[in-house]
């Protein structure tokens, strides 16, 4: 996959700098203001952790620890549409594993990423709990059930632009 490079507004900077005005000299500044880059920009890129430490005076380590440990922040850009496989066993059993290699075949990208164009996202999960309908797929909140590897193709196109 090709490296997607960050794109940054006047209007998204603006709204970072207010955030970290607001918070700078806090005590626990770092949260919150990762919480509201990852809301400006939709993920985390290397540039904005760099632009958030320098600012609230702490290492780029501190920033990027907190950044990787919680669920909640992405390093990565999510596309206009997220494609997600449930791995969990049910849907394992009966062939996700096989639907997940032909959404990366078709797409061109692996598991947490974006393809370049940003129009879709991937990642696999474990268990959505619609284990009568396995294996399932879900793009853009929308669950496939009983899918097959051939069904990938016109699914995906369907959300395409």
């Amino acid at each position: 996959m090709a490296q997607i490079l960050f794109e940054d507004t006047a209007e998204q900077h603006q709204k970072l700098m207010q955030c970290i005005e607001k918070h700078r000299g806090e005590r626990g500044a770092l949260m919150p203001v990762l919480h509201e880059a990852q809301d400006i920009y939709g993920y985390l890129p290397y540039e904005v952790q760099t632009l958030i430490a320098t600012e609230l005076g702490v290492s780029l380590a501190e920033v990027f620890g907190v950044a990787t440990f919680y669920s909640r922040f992405s390093l990565t850009p999510k596309g206009k549409h997220q494609v997600s496989v449930c791995l969990g066993t049910a849907c394992y059993v009966k062939g996700s594993d096989k639907v997940l290699e032909e959404v990366i075949n078709e797409l061109g990208i692996k598991c947490g990423e974006c393809t370049e164009d940003r129009s879709f996202s991937l990642d696999s999960c474990r268990c959505v709990g619609a284990c009568g309908l396995a294996p399932v797929m879900i793009v853009d909140g929308e669950v496939y059930g009983r899918m097959t590897a051939s069904q990938v193709k016109g699914i995906l196109d369907k959300h395409r632009d």
